[in-house]
């Protein structure tokens, strides 16, 4: 008997003494967000490999994802309404967004006219919204398919040198691991260009920051 209340004893105290181990330190909060200008995917998604060239010449490929958070449109430097208006709205939103994330955010322009925008047109025209941007292309046999991974669309409209691109005009977040993260879209306005409202769009980075940012 003696044996027995003993034997209870050992396996009581092993086995809470792995229900301890076992138990988160502190509770995780599991509740949805709720996003007022776009939405999480349901499991973030790796990118498939890829080589770009940023403004500077240098190659840009899914390493320069990790680590940061990143916000990603598509767009070219002939655009004449959405990229300018976009990247603007950017320049203002980006000292927030440092000040609200524990690591670093980076926002990255892709052209999708890499027959126009060269290197040094790209450098050009990133810098006077803000140097610290990255605006990265490649061959469009390269950029499509990465393109399209980040589930981003473009399309060329015309003929001759003054052609214009036809493209998104949302932005996907990609995490500190490269993954596909989260979609902002534009809200539709009847008779005007639709916009991501910055105010929203800071609010909704800060939950998604602070809830995945140390995961």
């Amino acid at each position: 008997m003696k044996k027995l209340i003993i034997s209870f004893i050992l396996l009581f105290g092993i086995g809470g003494a792995a229900l301890v181990a076992l138990s988160p330190s502190k509770a995780v909060n599991t509740s949805p967000l709720t996003l007022s200008s776009g939405y999480l995917f349901e499991q973030p998604r790796g990118l498939a490999p890829f080589s770009l060239e940023d403004q500077s010449g240098a190659e840009f490929t899914q390493a320069e994802f990790e680590g940061k958070w990143s916000l990603v449109f598509v767009g070219y430097t002939s655009c004449p309404d959405v990229c300018p208006t976009t990247l603007s709205k950017l320049a203002a939103l980006y000292p927030k967004l440092q000040a609200v994330s524990k690591v670093p955010v980076q926002v990255v322009f892709v052209s999708a006219d890499p027959a126009r925008d060269t290197q040094q047109k790209r450098l050009d025209y990133i810098n006077f919204f803000n140097s610290e941007f990255k605006a990265v292309t490649a061959p469009h046999a390269k950029l499509f398919p990465f393109s399209r991974d980040l589930g981003f669309a473009y399309a060329m409209v015309g003929d001759g040198d003054d052609y214009q691109v036809d493209h998104s005009a949302s932005y996907v977040l990609v995490s500190p691991k490269g993954e596909k993260f989260a979609v902002f879209k534009p809200k539709p306005v009847l008779g005007q260009m639709g916009q991501i409202n910055n105010k929203e769009l800071l609010a909704d980075l800060e939950q998604i920051f602070n809830r995945y940012s140390a995961s």
